[in-house]
């Protein structure tokens, strides 16, 4: 037995495992004198949970007290009760008592720091009286050790009791505290007046409640007034509110049998506007039991925590409401109204206590098919999204939203529309260009103005966020479609996201696309989409404006060179002095600013050119061709106020010009020569029935006096042109002076075609179009008859008409 003894001592030297690591000290016995136990923040070793140590060193000094530590343990480990420290763990050895609890302050402290409210102590004290009330009545046992030092907040911040060194059970043969309450710290300063008249044995004879009922009639005091030197204070309440002064004197009557019992103070607490019936105690009660509240009942509940939220301890909505919330909400059918007070607890929480606690709650009721709580959640989402990781939004939360966009009900596509812009700045670019856009394009075909509006409002808003590669092909798109719905307001919309994402376009398209895309709505029935159209179309002039000021002012070559010269084509030969004579005419139409004065002035300087390309043919006649015979003159039209002689004449070649060849020209290039004589008729060919010439000609001939001089026998408005045409039946492009439209290959057959003055249509060349048969009575009727045209010889044939300066000027007084 002896050696048995020895083996286990040895064993207890050495000390047991024990799971925690010690931090930092929060309080030593002597520090108030209230206990025997030092008091350690701690960590498990496993998974690194926060919680206490409380420590009994058995030395010399302490070895006196070491049963009162030893009492503590057991009760603590036998003990469960909601209001007591809850114990993890503990191990005893003959050198130490450690006892790992949760993780605990001393209420001291708060008292000390004066930051409680009386609110808060009422229900600190509430819980206490519950736990003192289970443990004098259903436990018959003495706490004995009741003051402020015995107190603990938990991280909840609710009050635990400990100090258990004199718990005793009046049930037991020989009760702990009979023996051993003298050797509790500072006992005769707390004692009751019974206790300091005839010592602990007369307990024996008092009720199981006086010495606890005392001993919480002190707690009250000091939790108030924050100091307590003796008993004799105790009949001045001081801070004790007026409401419980009356009970309070009784739980501190010198006389133990008149002595009010903590059940009964707790009793008449709880009545009707009594001080234990506050706000605060009422929701306490109702956490503990929500899961069996019906939903008028959650729904008090709920309207009396907003109301109280800001008086509760932050620490007991993290640890307390909020788990029981949350398990309403997603086990209890709670609804939307509870998870908006979870939302508002979430406020005061750390992001890793969201992460741990609420995210995923959240997640799982994204994934639920009940409507009024998804509506919920993407009401609220903008007070969760910042707690939300960009891998939880894109993993989780984002597919699960995305089945909003075509939810059957109206409000839900809505409401997921408006979510986007809480959500878009979570999503990755993936997501964003492809599976969002394609949804949005649906919502902007939705059945509902309103939301075809939102999505319009929604794009405008996330322009920024959309790709570059797609982002100007979309929101073109988006905003131009929108511009022609039937809604007004959708209308409206498209153009105040065109202005609010004018800076993502270039100037190519805010000129080719936006702006043709505004125009019509500057005509809209609605005045105001007409005045944000104007406004709209400003914007993107200005804008169009900034971007083109560093444009250059032309990009055609410098004056002087090939290239300048009006109608050059590449390969052309120099300019001669009758071509730069009639590049310089057609420039100074051309700045003049008239637009009639643009298309007479064109038209001036190609008779010009074609004048100098005939006679460069003739002078370069070989010296064995027969000389050409002179065809019959054409003169020139000349305005009445012309002062310019008569005897001046210039050459012509007016078989090189196609009928028609000024005005349908399709093509973008500046000469407009390439296919002239595609629908010239040849000989053999019957001609076509003329037409009756324009009045303008008429008109014309009447005032300039014009007359065709007869040739040859025919008749004044007949003129002979040799036009020799290729192998393909097109006039040859090539001679030397570049053009070549005189000289004709030796054998080639000509064929004649005829020219009518009604082939130059001046009023298209300007872009108005005129019928071909006008009103009887307003045309005259003059007979245009054609004459067939061809010649034996070889050479260039050429009308010479009379030298007119001033061409441009005529043409122009005519139309005018």
């Amino acid at each position: 037995m002896d050696f048995l003894k020895s083996t286990l001592t040895s064993a207890l030297s050495k000390g047991p495992a024990f799971g925690y690591t010690f931090n930092d000290r929060v309080s030593l016995p002597g520090d108030d004198n209230s206990t025997v136990f030092s008091l350690f923040n701690a960590t498990k070793r496993d998974d690194g949970t926060p919680c206490s140590v409380f420590s009994f060193e058995v030395n010399d000094a302490t070895r006196s007290r070491l049963p009162l530590a030893k009492n503590a343990l057991r009760k603590l480990r036998t003990l469960r009760h909601p209001g007591v420290v809850k114990v993890l763990d503990s191990v005893e050895t003959e050198t130490y008592i450690y006892i790992a609890t949760e993780r605990v302050t001393p209420l001291k402290w708060h008292v000390r720091r004066d930051s409680l409210v009386p609110e808060t102590i009422k229900w600190g004290l509430w819980s206490v009286a519950i736990t003192l009330k289970f443990l004098n009545e259903e436990a018959k046992s003495i706490h004995g050790n009741i003051r402020l030092g015995s107190i603990f907040t938990s991280e909840s911040g609710e009050w635990k009791l400990a100090g258990f060194e004199v718990l005793s059970s009046v049930q037991d043969d020989e009760p702990f505290i009979y023996r051993y309450g003298g050797l509790m710290p500072d006992s005769g300063r707390y004692a009751t007046p019974e206790v300091v008249k005839e010592g602990w044995e007369v307990l024996k004879k008092m009720p199981v409640h006086v010495t606890d009922s005392w001993g919480y009639g002190t707690l009250i005091y000091e939790a108030f007034n924050g100091v307590f030197n003796g008993g004799d204070q105790l009949p001045q309440p001081k801070k004790v509110p007026a409401t419980i002064q009356t009970a309070y004197k009784r739980l501190i009557a010198a006389n133990p049998k008149t002595r009010l019992s903590v059940a009964h103070f707790l009793e008449q607490g709880l009545r009707q506007r009594s001080f234990f019936d506050t706000p605060l105690i009422h929701i306490s009660e109702f956490v503990e039991n929500m899961g069996i509240k019906d939903a008028a009942e959650r729904e008090v509940f709920l309207d009396e925590l907003e109301r109280t939220g800001d008086e509760f301890p932050e620490a007991f909505f993290k640890m307390k409401i909020l788990p029981e919330l949350l398990k309403s909400v997603e086990f209890g059918g709670g609804g939307p109204k509870v998870f908006g007070g979870v939302l508002k607890i979430g406020e005061k929480l750390s992001d890793e206590e969201w992460e741990s606690s609420i995210t995923p709650v959240v997640v799982r009721l994204f994934s639920l098919p009940d409507r009024a709580t998804r509506v919920f959640l993407l009401d609220n989402l903008s007070r969760m999204i910042d707690h939300l990781s960009n891998k939880v939004v894109n993993d989780k939360i984002f597919p699960d939203m995305l089945t909003g966009f075509s939810d059957t009900a109206p409000i839900v596509r809505e409401q997921t529309v408006k979510a986007v812009l809480t959500i878009i700045n979570k999503l990755s670019d993936r997501h964003i260009n492809g599976d969002l856009l394609k949804h949005l394009a649906k919502t902007q075909n939705d059945e509902q103005p309103g939301i075809r509006t939102n999505t319009t409002i929604c794009l405008g808003k996330i322009a920024h966020n959309l790709g570059a590669n797609t982002r100007q092909k979309v929101l073109i798109a988006a905003f131009t479609r929108s511009l022609r719905d039937p809604f007004l307001h959708a209308r409206n919309a498209a153009l105040l996201a065109l202005s609010a994402t004018s800076e993502v376009f270039d100037e190519t398209d805010c000129a080719t696309k936006v702006l043709p895309a505004i125009a019509p709505s500057l005509v809209d029935k609605e005045k105001m989409i007409r005045t944000q159209a104007t406004k709209t179309m400003e914007i993107y002039l200005s804008r169009i404006k900034t971007l083109t000021a560093s444009y250059p002012d032309t990009i055609l070559p410098p004056e002087g060179s090939e290239q300048s010269m009006p109608g050059a084509m590449p390969g052309m030969g120099p300019k001669t002095s009758t071509t730069a004579a009639a590049a310089g005419a057609g420039q100074g139409v051309l700045q003049s600013g008239g637009w009639t004065s643009w298309a007479v002035g064109t038209l001036t300087a190609a008779a010009g050119q074609m004048a100098t390309r005939a006679a460069a043919a003739a002078e370069e006649r070989p010296s064995s061709a027969p000389l050409a015979k002179p065809e019959p003159t054409r003169p020139t039209i000349k305005s009445a106020a012309t002062t310019t002689p008569k005897t001046t004449s210039s050459t012509v070649d007016m078989g090189n010009v196609q009928p028609g060849g000024f005005l349908n020209d399709d093509d973008d290039d500046v000469d407009g020569w390439g296919a002239m004589d595609d629908d010239i008729p040849v000989a053999d060919e019957e001609p076509e029935e003329q037409e009756e010439p324009h009045s303008f000609f008429d008109a014309l001939e009447k005032k300039v006096g014009r007359t065709v001089p007869a040739a040859s026998g025919k008749s004044a408005a007949e003129v002979t042109v040799n036009k020799p045409l290729s192998a393909t039946g097109k006039p040859p492009l090539t001679t030397a002076s570049g053009f070549g439209f005189g000289a004709t290959a030796a054998g080639q057959q000509k064929k004649p075609f005829v020219v009518n003055n009604d082939d130059f249509d001046f009023d298209s060349l300007v872009g108005k179009t005129v019928k071909k048969e006008l009103p009887r009575g307003l045309a005259k009727k003059t007979a245009g008859k054609g004459m067939v045209l061809g010649g034996k010889k070889p050479g260039a044939k050429s009308a010479v008409v009379k030298k007119g300066g001033e061409e441009e000027d005529d043409w122009e007084s005519a139309w005018a």
